[in-house]
């Protein structure tokens, strides 16, 4: 690639990225959208997607993904398939290495490198996702209506979508490796006042097992002893890992979880910089706010860009 400078590089391609991509290019800015590997990010991993405006029937992941895709390239998005290893931040313009050791510079740059969600790193799990292996009840929960499932962690997240899970599935049992939840009080409150939320102490899964879906689980406690659970599906809600490898965590002032904080309009703590997704420091992580922070942050970038001027 013979040009090195940019006015706007955009880091991932997920919902955020491409469109922050879509509203960098109708904007003509000079632009660059770079991606490890495929377009989509997260979403490519969703079976289907059931709350994203415009699809009243509902439609994959994938096919989200690749709708997202060619909107922004009927405006020319301009995209490099590469790994970047290292930003510099601190001088003007900013510098982004890539593994094969080019550089490249820009006036500003918007993170929209996600997160993923943390495994369990149990048999089943991965052949199982999309399949009764769930990392989001928000999304999920409508599917399992009159149905038995089962929520892993005791954390604010766990809890919370335990109890969102009720209004849908007929029994919850959360399953927790200690004997108390983490969850702060009020919320714990709530939960143990659902007669449709159970809980199994001290354990954890072993296994995710089934045949064409999930069927039951394998578990076992502290003391060793192992069971077995039937179940419909598995809700895993253990933490999310930010995708910040390549990011001066110190100079973003990152939280104590690595996330990137951000004011309302998507601006970091360094001038120019901008977030954007699942990167941020946030509570709700979904396709439809990491579109709109994609928009919004290149309308920051924008306003940055004027100033230079």
């Amino acid at each position: 690639m013979a040009k090195t400078h940019y006015q706007l590089i955009i880091l991932g391609g997920g919902p955020a990225g491409l469109t922050a991509g879509l509203y960098a290019a109708r904007a003509r800015l000079d632009h660059l959208l770079i991606e490890k590997g495929a377009e989509g990010g997260q979403v490519l991993l969703t079976d289907w997607v059931d709350n994203y405006p415009g699809f009243p029937e509902g439609l994959s992941g994938f096919e989200l993904s690749e709708k997202m895709a060619a909107h922004a390239k009927r405006f020319d998005l301009q995209t490099l398939i590469a790994n970047v290893t290292a930003t510099d931040l601190s001088s003007s313009p900013k510098q982004l290495t890539l593994e094969d050791g080019q550089t490249l510079t820009c006036d500003t740059l918007i993170i929209c490198t996600g997160a993923r969600p943390r495994l369990l790193d149990v048999p089943g799990e991965q052949e199982m996702t999309g399949k009764g292996v769930s990392y989001c009840a928000t999304c999920d929960a409508p599917f399992y209506r009159g149905q038995r499932v089962v929520v892993v962690g005791g954390g604010n997240t766990a809890v919370q979508e335990a109890s969102h899970l009720t209004k849908f599935a007929d029994q919850v049992t959360i399953i927790h490796r200690r004997d108390t939840l983490r969850a702060t009080g009020i919320i714990q409150e709530k939960a143990f006042a659902n007669p449709k939320i159970d809980y199994i102490w001290n354990s954890r899964v072993t296994a995710i097992e089934g045949e064409k879906g999930v069927e039951r689980i394998q578990l076992v406690n502290n003391d060793g002893e192992k069971s077995t659970l039937p179940t419909d599906g598995i809700f895993v809600l253990v933490g999310v890992i930010p995708n910040n490898g390549a990011l001066p965590l110190d100079l973003l002032a990152a939280d104590e979880y690595g996330f990137i904080p951000t004011d309302g309009e998507m601006r970091t703590a360094v001038p120019g910089v901008m977030a954007a997704g699942d990167i941020r420091s946030k509570e709700v992580r979904q396709i439809i706010n990491a579109a709109g922070e994609g928009a919004t942050a290149v309308l920051s970038a924008e306003h940055y860009l004027n100033s230079l001027t």
